[in-house]
């Protein structure tokens, strides 16, 4: 039984990195059109092209984490390693350099290259390492469970506090919101570099694993993996819907909720200013209740039937929003209490997924001989920023389509009643049918609890832990 010190630890670690991303997917694409002054389209194709590089970079890096050998074993090093990098990198992402467009968006392009390849250098060793901490399958999904709890937390935090630090930088640094967002972006990141550290310290691997078979074996077995096929599938299905939810309700709020300026919800005699970082915040405080229910719901009917059924939920529920009216105290309360229910079925499916990973490296190394730990989670990672990157791009490129009109020196303005009718159908009709999708994916996921079981136990006898 693992120490609560390493399971908080290991949590620390996803915290720092979901505090990054979710910044990322919720705030980046309205960065770079309302701040930074790219065009649409140009956004769109960036966050889309540059996945070409994550395709080569996330299973090579899952390859070399593979055979690195140290003292501190062979993916917990790196999270020392690539702490100051990755707290950088994310610095220079949202700086805006005061050059011709032709050089920013050169600049837009080598800034997310380096940050996603940095995000990678540290991810993808640190969600191989619930592979080797321990070896059983319940304990793992808790291991997942205090990752996506920590989380949510950090995410919580970096998205409640994202728009008051950009406001207070922006007033007190000469009204520039360029300057106030790349400050913001300094104080997010000190502490995602605390939390790394924090979790090297406190985080130690249990299980020593060693691969048999060549490189090219690996990737030979991995394209046989049937259960890594289909958890790919629905891995990019959960990340598409939570980003095209996130990536669209800053706009939303923008040019739909506060479009006459800010809106305020009464509650018990008070008045609660209703934004984008409270509504996304909320959502993240009700991800963790979400990820605090998946053990014992999944103990309970198994990881692929909790799976579906969370996802039906997700798609029935993001319909239900569409009917929510925008201009009324009792619409607004329903957008919140559906994001309160949306996000706590998103809580219980994201640790499934990382478990159900860690499962689907177990079933390689028993059936293929391969302990492919990291580069099993380097598509995990690759499935995690290309359903982010093509969340984003496909909002972007939509709203460039129906008539969007960007903002002169970051001054909001209406948009055409074709754009926010597609914001509409964006936080509502387009998020539900990824659900959808995703529940066809997984149901050809092969990996019972039974099956999980008697793997486990033949990796004892074959690891000599028996």
């Amino acid at each position: 039984m693992a120490k609560l010190s390493e399971k908080i630890g290991y949590g620390f670690g996803d915290m720092s990195s979901s505090m990054f991303w979710k910044i990322f997917s919720y705030y980046l694409p309205i960065f770079y059109s309302d701040v930074f002054g790219l065009n649409l389209v140009d956004a769109g194709v960036l966050m889309l092209v540059t996945r070409i590089w994550d395709g080569v970079s996330d299973p090579m890096m899952g390859i070399i984490a593979d055979r690195t050998k140290t003292r501190w074993g062979k993916y917990r090093p790196y999270l020392l390693w690539m702490a100051v990098p990755f707290s950088l990198c994310g610095i220079l992402l949202f700086t805006t350099p005061d050059w011709g467009y032709a050089a920013k968006l050169i600049w837009a392009y080598v800034t997310y290259i380096l940050m996603m390849t940095v995000y990678t250098g540290i991810n993808v060793p640190y969600g191989s390492m619930l592979g080797v901490m321990t070896a059983d399958t319940n304990e793992k999904t808790v291991f997942s469970s205090f990752r996506m709890f920590f989380a949510y937390g950090g995410s919580f935090i970096a998205l409640s506090a994202w728009e008051p630090l950009c406001n207070y930088f922006t007033s007190s640094l000469g009204g520039s919101k360029a300057t106030g967002t790349q400050f913001a972006m300094v104080a997010i990141a000190a502490a995602c570099f605390i939390l790394f550290i924090l979790c090297f310290s406190l985080t130690r691997e249990h299980i020593k694993s060693t691969s048999k078979v060549s490189v090219g074996s690996d990737f030979s077995s991995l394209l046989k993996n049937r259960p890594w096929w289909v958890l790919i599938g629905a891995a990019l299905c959960s990340n598409l819907f939570n980003t095209i939810r996130g990536s669209v309700v800053a706009y939303f709020f923008t040019y739909i909720i506060c479009v006459d300026g800010d809106v305020s919800l009464p509650f018990f005699g008070l008045s609660i200013l209703f934004y984008a970082g409270l509504f996304l915040s909320v959502g993240e405080v009700c991800n963790m209740i979400g990820v605090a229910l998946t053990v014992p719901i999944s103990k309970k009917l198994g990881k692929k039937s909790t799976f579906i059924y969370s996802n039906i939920a997700l798609a029935v529920f993001s319909v239900l929003f569409f009917f929510m009216p925008a201009d009324s105290v009792a619409g607004l309360w329903g957008m919140m209490i559906l994001q309160i229910v949306i996000s706590i079925f998103t809580g219980i499916v994201s640790p499934l997924i990382w478990s159900m990973y860690a499962d689907v490296s177990d079933y390689a190394e028993l059936k293929f001989n391969t302990a492919s730990t990291g580069l099993i989670f380097s598509s995990a990672s690759m499935a995690q920023k290309f359903g982010g990157a093509l969340g984003g791009a496909s909002v972007m490129w939509l709203l460039a389509i129906v008539g969007y009109v960007q903002p002169q020196n970051g001054v909001a303005v209406t948009q055409p009643e074709s754009v926010t009718t597609y914001l509409w159908y964006l936080m509502t009709f387009a998020p539900s049918c990824v659900a959808l999708i995703s529940i066809i994916c997984v149901n050809y996921y092969q990996l019972t609890t039974d099956e999980v079981e008697h793997i486990a136990n033949q990796l004892k006898k074959t690891r000599g832990q028996a």
